[in-house]
């Protein structure tokens, strides 16, 4: 089958590789959508993530198929099925586990290779995160469960109250959806800076009341604080993966504001943090990482839902063999996600 490899910076190879086969508790996935993603362009970019994957790796962790085999064991799924397959499972044993702190699973299972033609599906993840889709959720779609549950697992963390102020930071898909779950809350007022025309307008359909390309502001701090009465806002998340924007986040916030650094930096990165500020000000900084089970499920009907319009996050639809070149263009911010279609 055809699948790609990563084998290290911006070093993407479509090769033929043997079709995998189900061992007991797997299956194995007729991949039909399998979506891009900021992590994935990032990865793609330094060459390697600290926590998922090792190279060279079958690549790519958004997916929909339908399943082609099963090994001995599963039960409750038949081959033909429409499925989504989250790219991680946690193994329920651990310290984390053990306290439902799932995203800190010492045992993590991850899972990546949606870049191919066919996916093997681990135990773990087939008992705990693959999921049906609704008939008449399109595939696209369904493919974007995995990013949307790590949104809504963000937004669970997030302290959010009703009529809250919001400021995201980032106008790639993760901070597109961050705009829209959180719009999803009663007179709750989310404020978009980003550096694309094209995408702020999008985020203003996706429910953002206002919407600022950052290259036309000086002070983006000041902004915020000029927005909300000069306190700044009461929720933040940063969601670019830049120590400057992690620093510029904290800033935004109001005194007893919760700031949200979600966006994942570059390996041994650090940021300054004003001591003084954070103490008299009680501002409370959180580390948000992946999702759990329960935001896998309510991704999923959240977009089966179509309370919002998901699409618009879909730039394109391509072929696997153009692969490196949607790869290019998401460089470039010409795209946001792209349908893969083997």
């Amino acid at each position: 089958m055809l699948a790609a490899l990563l084998y290290g910076q911006e070093d993407l190879r479509l090769e033929n590789v043997p079709e995998p086969v189900p061992s007991a508790g797997e299956v194995v996935l007729k991949v039909t959508t399998a979506t891009t993603c900021g992590t994935d362009l990032k990865v793609w970019r330094r060459g390697g993530h600290a926590k998922m994957l090792q190279l060279p790796t079958l690549f790519g962790h958004e997916v929909a198929g339908e399943i082609a085999a099963i090994g001995s064991g599963v039960e409750g799924w038949q081959v033909g099925d429409r499925v989504v397959a989250n790219n991680s499972a946690p193994c329920m044993q651990c310290f984390f586990c053990q306290r439902r702190e799932y995203s800190l699973c010492t045992d993590l299972s991850f899972n990546n290779g949606t870049f191919a033609e066919y996916i093997k599906i681990p135990p773990a993840i087939v008992h705990h995160n693959l999921l049906p889709i609704p008939d008449d959720l399109p595939d696209a779609l369904a493919a974007m469960t995995e990013p949307l549950a790590c949104v809504l697992h963000g937004v669970a963390r997030s302290n959010l109250q009703e009529g809250d102020r919001v400021v995201i930071i980032g106008d790639g898909a993760i901070g597109l959806m961050f705009v829209a779950a959180m719009s999803l809350t009663e007179g709750v007022t989310p404020i978009l800076f980003g550096g694309n025309d094209q995408r702020l307008e999008i985020g203003r359909k996706l429910g953002a009341k206002a919407a600022f390309n950052y290259k036309e502001i000086q002070d983006v701090p000041g902004k915020v604080k000029e927005l909300t009465g000069g306190w700044g806002a009461d929720i933040v998340v940063e969601a670019t993966g830049v120590p400057q924007v992690w620093e510029q986040a904290i800033a935004c916030g109001r005194p007893g504001a919760t700031v949200n650094l979600f966006g994942g930096c570059p390996k041994n990165t650090k940021i300054s943090v004003n001591t003084e500020e954070l103490h008299y000000s009680e501002l409370t900084l959180k580390g948000v990482f992946h999702n759990t089970p329960l935001y896998v499920r309510n991704a999923l009907s959240l977009l089966h839902s179509r309370l919002l319009p998901w699409e618009l996050l879909i730039s394109d639809r391509r072929p696997l063999r153009d692969l490196e070149a949607v790869f290019q263009a998401m460089k470039n911010r010409q795209v946001i996600k792209v349908a893969m279609e083997p």
